[in-house]
């Protein structure tokens, strides 16, 4: 089980029910490719990143929309067995969000999204959250639902000196940068490449560069992931790069969610954004080692476990013979 946390947290975001099928290759244009076998399961980033926060130790509520059909009840009684807050999770006419996910035996994935009940999330509901998300130790949230109820919640946090940890997962075109404070921005290199419009690798020379378009933006710190390559982790100071596990995955589908929920449990309990990025980076390595969004998700202990086996090799290695 996790530890108990001083961390609480606020997680605004999707919940889909994710169809997953294993293929021996990914399909091409007009490619039709016959699945070894089909599996259906929990996912959507909101409820990816709360599962993951949560058996990190944090005090999760969830906020979002399931649909009034057989899915949305299994999914928040799944959801109250992790210890999930489902307090403000509402049941709205209509289906589940729902996932149609294609995997590689290398783990990796294509994916097709039906937003179902998470397309009905509307301001008005998120503004009935204020006193819930006033009081956070954090709100993370994600763009895989509508970008009007982000926004708010977003406002909402700035307004009551909240930390926002947003992955702007996906890109959405229309939203509004500089408008509102991010604190901490998780995105994938080829996100950044999309909103920064820059190369990736040259971060560290130009730091400056850097420094400039996340003050343009209003984000005070920015995390890249970069799959199997050190993350970066982007701030006033400088660029750090962050060592990643080597590990053989399975499949990769919601490993950027296990970061994420990761990075935030940790972040909301005042831990230095370096070491946050460690816990998260060991975190979503781990989680790709059994198939599906939400079933590799490791706990606190899994973690733990793998850094101290991790630091205890390179005090050796640096040790005098």
């Amino acid at each position: 089980m996790a530890r108990a946390s001083a961390a609480n947290i606020v997680v605004v975001g999707s919940l889909n029910v994710d169809f997953i099928s294993l293929v021996p290759h990914l399909p091409g244009a007009g490619d039709a490719v016959v699945a070894a076998q089909l599996e259906k399961r929990f996912g959507g980033k909101g409820g990816n990143q709360a599962l993951s926060a949560v058996r990190q130790g944090a005090q999760v509520m969830l906020v979002g929309n399931l649909g009034d059909d057989p899915d949305g009840r299994d999914y928040r009684n799944h959801l109250r067995r992790e210890a999930v807050n489902c307090s403000s999770l509402n049941t709205v006419r209509g289906t589940t969000g729902s996932a149609y996910v294609t995997v590689d035996p290398k783990g990796r994935n294509q994916t097709v999204i039906i937003p179902g009940a998470n397309g009905q999330l509307t301001g008005p509901s998120i503004k009935m959250q204020r006193p819930r998300i006033a009081v956070a130790g954090a709100l993370l949230i994600q763009l895989e639902i509508p970008l009007e109820p982000a926004l708010d919640a977003i406002r909402i946090a700035n307004e009551a000196k909240v930390p926002v940890v947003l992955n702007a997962s996906p890109i959405t075109p229309d939203f509004p940068w500089g408008e509102v404070k991010i604190d901490v921005l998780i995105v994938n290199q080829h996100e950044a490449r999309q909103l920064f419009e820059t190369t990736i690798s040259s971060s560290s020379a130009n730091h400056e560069v850097w420094k400039e378009r996340m003050a343009e933006r209003k984000i005070r710190h920015l995390i890249i992931t970069r799959g199997p390559t050190a993350t970066l982790s982007i701030g006033k100071s400088g660029v750090d790069e962050v060592p990643v596990q080597s590990v053989t995955p399975v499949d990769t589908v919601g490993a950027g969610d296990v970061f994420a929920g990761a990075f935030t449990a940790h972040y909301a309990e005042g831990t230095d954004i370096v070491e946050c990025i460690r816990w998260a980076n060991t975190a979503a390595a781990l989680s790709t080692l059994k198939a599906g969004a939400q079933e590799g998700v490791p706990y606190r202990g899994d973690v733990q476990s793998v850094l101290g086996t991790v630091r205890s090799r390179a005090a050796a290695a640096a040790s005098p013979r």
